[in-house]
């Protein structure tokens, strides 16, 4: 009897240390993301407008805040309708200027977040 509790209690010890580890893993970006905020000088409101700007008729899918090259951007993965391709714009958080517009494939796409989350 002892033994049977042991074990149904090991997936659920389990389970609260992964929980606490994505708790922990989320806080820490979070605080990154508040840290990146402060340094801003452009709204994300703003960057949007100009990130859609360069991509007609597209929808924002994800927008982060961060650090590429030494600059600090506003990253944004654009979806249209007439391609399954995400057009990726990072606009310059200082400046307010377009830093880079690239087209990536979905599968390409996936790859470079499932790398995002090894980090």
């Amino acid at each position: 009897m002892k033994k049977s509790i042991v074990l149904s209690l090991v997936p659920l010890l389990a389970a609260g240390l992964l929980t606490g580890c994505l708790c922990e893993k989320h806080h820490n970006h979070e605080a990154k993301q508040a840290k990146l905020m402060a340094e801003a000088k452009v709204s994300r409101a703003d960057a949007e407008k100009t990130a859609l700007a360069k991509a007609p008729n597209g929808t924002i899918k994800e927008s982060e805040l961060e650090k590429e090259n030494g600059k600090l951007v506003w990253s944004f993965d654009i979806t249209t309708p007439d391609t399954k391709d995400i057009t990726e714009v990072n606009v310059d958080a200082i400046t307010g200027e377009v830093v880079s517009v690239e087209k990536e494939a979905p599968e390409n796409e996936a790859k470079e977040a499932g790398e995002k989350d090894k980090k």
